[in-house]
């Protein structure tokens, strides 16, 4: 399967009508982005039942902001719109894989209840790489 390409135009649809989304943030003037998209190309040949996407940093540069993307690549994971991982740097093989299968096994009703009882009380960010 090949990667998709999220715009602002199309970013929510995608992210909502897709329990699992790997998103990686890049720019073609990023050497590591460059390195790293063959691996993620792979992976997503590998795990077709997932959605791989792509956003370009520079065509994109409101859906960056709105992510407070502040190095690429970035790779964020989505499972049924919660982003569980955010984490910058090209990931080698084998840990893309890994963190694919601990996001795969993540208890999505856990991680929405951590997240409620933190707004409850009154706690800090959302657990971002709870993968």
């Amino acid at each position: 399967m090949s990667t998709i390409e999220l715009t602002k135009e199309n970013f929510d649809q995608v992210v909502s009508d897709n329990d699992f989304v790997l998103i990686d943030f890049w720019a073609s003037w990023c050497g590591p982005c460059v390195r790293f998209a063959p691996v993620y190309e792979k992976a997503s040949e590998r795990h077709p039942d997932l959605v791989f996407a792509k956003v370009d940093t520079e065509a994109q540069q409101e859906l960056a902001a709105a992510f407070e993307i502040q190095s690429i690549p970035t790779l964020m994971i989505v499972r049924q719109n919660v982003a569980v991982f955010a984490q910058p740097g090209a990931l080698p093989e084998p840990v893309l894989e890994d963190l694919i299968g601990q996001a795969r096994q993540l208890d999505m009703d856990a991680v929405r209840k951590s997240i409620e009882d933190q707004k409850q009380t009154g706690g800090g960010q959302p657990p971002g790489g709870a993968a």
